[in-house]
């Protein structure tokens, strides 16, 4: 189950995850040395964050369509130089432009790692045990956050971004002794078969509905990272907590949580035999922790602390979003799926993002937050119910 393939993906998905919540968790210092005021921090931090989501966006189709035609390790090679090149470069910004325009580049690169290491290793693995080594792969990858967390609060803001992609430069040696796909390279030995085209998903009704629910059973998952998470100075500041929260503990604490939650949900899944049922039960449980974390006022910074990690691990379903995603679809479409669809669930913050900023002038940001997290949420269980289920499914079959 751990051969060489789930252990360089998981590694190369960590350095991913490192590089990914970074600007995150540094967002503050960052943008006080380049100069921007407090009342404008919240306002630029979510500019900054759209640019990265903006590039993943487009990354996501890039790579998506590239893991098909080309091959599922071209995409681990060619992200991975990107993202990292760009995050060295990071820390040589000196202006928010720059700074800005280089998430872009870094969006683009970081978004080929996890769908390609999740095909690749659903595809590497027996039908009966691949949730086991996908689960591996989400939950040691997310662990990266953890390691960036830290880093970040004991060196400063530009060596955390050197070191994110001096690690991801390193790991080049190891992807060398990867081997492609051999459901991939069966495919690519067919005639007639279309690989990597976008058009076949948006073209075709069916297919394309099956497509946007495997989008839509992701996105709380990033509101609660992207949104709660990440803006959680502003949002505890107006809960009215007695002490200031940190973004960069926030992340580093639901980070944890996540850990637990990628690795649970697919002991379980495995266990149950069943995807659909654990992904809707960690819906449920990220709806309700939704509504307890925007409901507690007058809390401690630990109590948020803690809110973060319990939002963590019901947010632990991303291991099985990704795979129910590349298991929805045949070889010829899988790896366009697989990396396209969990970047339109982290692009979706770009709008989730202004929807709040929008709904906040008149309602407030703890309340905007409240609706537009449980409206996300109404939508993943709707989007869920249509698709089918996929545990112990044969993956060598291709979209007509």
């Amino acid at each position: 189950m751990l051969n060489t393939t789930v252990i360089v993906s998981a590694l190369g998905y960590f350095v991913d995850i490192y590089d990914l919540v970074l600007f995150s968790i540094v967002r503050v210092a960052s943008l006080k040395d380049l100069g921007v005021p407090d009342d404008k921090m919240l306002e630029v931090g979510v500019h900054m964050l759209n640019m990265q989501m903006t590039g993943m966006l487009v990354g996501g189709l890039v790579w998506g369509i590239l893991g098909d035609k080309k091959g599922r390790i071209s995409v681990l090679f060619g992200s991975i130089i990107l993202y990292s090149l760009a995050n060295i470069a990071n820390a040589f910004a000196t202006s928010v432009e720059t700074y800005g325009w280089l998430r872009f580049v870094a969006g683009v690169g970081l978004a080929g790692e996890l769908g390609a290491a999740i095909t690749l290793v659903s595809e590497s693995l027996p039908k009966e045990s691949r949730g086991f080594g996908t689960s591996f792969v989400a939950g040691f990858g997310v662990s990266g956050a953890m390691l960036a967390a830290v880093v970040a609060r004991n060196l400063d803001w530009k060596v955390a971004f050197i070191i994110g992609g001096v690690l991801g430069l390193g790991l080049l040696v190891l992807r060398v002794k990867l081997f492609e796909s051999g459901l991939f390279a069966r495919v690519k030995d067919q005639a007639g078969v279309r690989r990597g085209d976008f058009f076949m998903l948006v073209t075709n009704p069916k297919r394309l509905m099956r497509y946007l629910c495997c989008i839509l059973i992701g996105v709380p998952l990033w509101f609660v990272i992207g949104i709660l998470v990440t803006f959680s100075p502003e949002i505890c500041k107006e809960l009215g907590a007695t002490g200031p929260v940190s973004a960069g503990s926030g992340i580093l604490f639901a980070y944890f949580g996540l850990v637990i939650g990628d690795i649970g949900s697919g002991l379980i899944s495995q266990w149950a035999k069943n995807r659909k049922k654990v992904v809707f039960a960690f819906i449920a449980a990220t709806t309700a922790l939704i509504v307890v974390f925007l409901s507690t006022t007058g809390g401690s910074p630990e109590l948020y602390y803690l809110l973060c990690v319990l939002l963590g691990i019901a947010c632990g379903y991303w291991a099985l979003f990704a795979t129910v995603a590349a298991e929805q679809f045949g070889t010829n479409l899988r790896a366009t799926v697989a990396i396209t669809a969990p970047n339109f669930v982290r692009g979706s913050v770009v709008l989730v993002s202004l929807l709040v900023q929008n709904l906040k002038a008149e309602h407030g940001l703890v309340w905007s937050a409240r609706w537009v997290g449980l409206a996300c949420s109404a939508l993943a269980a709707l989007a869920l119910l249509p698709l089918v289920e996929t545990f112990g499914r044969e993956l060598e079959f291709v979209e007509e």
